[in-house]
């Protein structure tokens, strides 16, 4: 909204501080928009213009047994990887809150790590790990090597939450005789209940989109949806991967859609919380 008194100067920034935000945008969402279209192609190759309009190669997507497959294995590693994650996010996130300044940067830093550190360095060292104790192409090495990399997403957002939360509320349910677990599945998961949520929508996208540390350690039988699109493009390049990708555009934006609605969840909660101490 335009203010009454803007400078001719300021409102001139304020369009182009817009027009380069556009063009930013732009730049970012225009190799998604060249992939949709194609997925709907009539053609066996990626050309445009197309030749026509068509669902085949969705079609073919799911009546082919290696991309329902994968599909299968992304959903099982996904949400294995998701229940851990943030039981695992949660807990060290609670754990933080109640320690000095100093030593939570510490301890912050290491758990954040995994998303600092290339991929490809943290697959590497996940393969020398669980060789040796032969799990290397289980599902229970991609489970463990992605809750490696989902913890620090569910670590963020859950002391997020926990910055707006009043730690009296803790103490009067102990004053009132509540037990730990009963104080925090009654007071403390309620209020922090969209940071954990938030936090499981992160880990489980992390975890259906990776692709490096799955090629280090799954085996044919362990083939994730990431996996078999990366296997589509190096052997033959059929638009049914257009199809594949199309959807999981649509998932992430049903993902993102999930983490807003939070979002503003999460600040109505905090605005009330700040009334009812006022």
């Amino acid at each position: 909204m335009r203010r009454p008194y803007a400078a001719r100067g300021e409102t001139a920034f304020r369009w182009l501080f817009w027009v380069y935000c556009g063009l930013v945008f732009t730049f970012l969402i225009a190799p998604i928009l060249a992939i949709i279209p194609l997925s709907f192609n009539s053609g066996s190759f990626l050309t445009f213009p197309m030749p026509g309009f068509s669902l085949r190669w969705y079609a073919d997507f799911f009546a082919s047994d290696r991309w329902l497959a994968a599909v299968k294995n992304s959903m099982i590693v996904g949400i294995a990887t998701t229940f851990l994650a943030t039981v695992l996010g949660t807990m060290a996130s609670l754990g933080l809150a109640r320690l000095r300044p100093k030593l939570r940067s510490v301890l912050s830093a290491f758990i954040i790590a995994p998303i600092i550190v290339p991929v490809v360095i943290t697959g590497v060292g996940a393969y020398f790990l669980y060789a040796p104790l032969r799990l290397t192409n289980t599902y229970l090495a991609l489970v463990l090597s992605h809750t490696v990399i989902a913890v620090p997403f569910v670590v963020l957002t859950v002391s997020a939450s926990l910055q707006n939360f009043d730690v009296n509320l803790v103490r009067a349910a102990g004053s009132l005789g509540a037990p730990p677990l009963i104080t925090f599945r009654r007071v403390i998961l309620p209020l922090i209940l969209p940071g954990v949520v938030s936090g499981a929508v992160f880990a489980f996208a992390t975890s259906f989109d990776e692709v490096v540390m799955a090629l280090f350690l799954a085996g044919p039988e362990q083939r994730t949806l990431p996996i078999q699109m990366f296997n589509g493009v190096r052997e033959e390049i059929s638009p049914t991967i257009t199809a594949a990708a199309t959807l999981l555009v649509i998932l992430s934006c049903m993902l993102l859609i999930t983490v807003e609605l939070l979002r503003r969840r999460a600040e109505r909660m905090g605005g009330q919380g700040r009334v009812a101490a006022e």
